[in-house]
């Protein structure tokens, strides 16, 4: 029901839109797929992010943990914001870079807000029968360790072929209040 050059599309515009991940223009984000078959368990919190149409519906998980590296970095100490704050709207941020790209191939594209869930919900993926899963370890200023796993459920079959778009340029910072 999803063709390989959209499964391939999928990863690819997630690996392009974990730059929105990085809260510096210096800091360096590196993106792996896991991979194996066999369904991983990262620890830590969930953080659920929706991208749907009318034929399908991609969950976007961020797995983190509370790590003092995860922590530290994505803190905002001087406006008294912890990382619970502060990586809701940066993950909001790198599913808002693959919406916009996936808006070049689907109309009608909605996102919703991030929600986090217990990780003790994640075995229920299997519920949703999805048409493809994929993980992937994100991997910040070799210490900021992430990962996401990207469930896509289709209702109608979904193909397109991915040609990434030109860089997009800064139009302004994420101001936290």
């Amino acid at each position: 029901m999803i063709s390989d050059s959209a499964k391939q599309g999928i990863n690819q515009i997630f690996t392009r839109a974990c730059a929105s991940l990085t809260l510096d223009a210096g800091d360096s984000v590196a993106v792996n797929p896991i991979h194996g078959g066999n369904f991983v368990e990262p620890p830590g919190q969930l953080l659920v992010l929706t991208i749907a149409n009318f034929s399908f519906k991609l969950l976007v998980i961020f797995h983190f943990e509370a790590s003092r590296e995860t922590g530290q970095y994505f803190s905002k100490p001087e406006a008294g914001l912890g990382c619970a704050d502060v990586f809701p709207e940066i993950a909001n941020l790198c599913c808002g870079a693959m919406n916009r790209e996936l808006g070049g191939y689907f109309t009608h594209l909605g996102m919703s807000t991030p929600y986090q869930l217990d990780r003790q919900c994640l075995p229920f993926i299997e519920v949703l029968k999805p048409a493809y899963l994929a993980q992937h370890r994100i991997v910040i200023n070799g210490d900021v360790i992430l990962h996401a796993t990207l469930c896509l459920c289709a209702y109608a079959p979904v193909d397109f072929r991915y040609v990434a778009s030109a860089p997009e340029t800064a139009s302004g910072a994420l101001e936290l209040f």
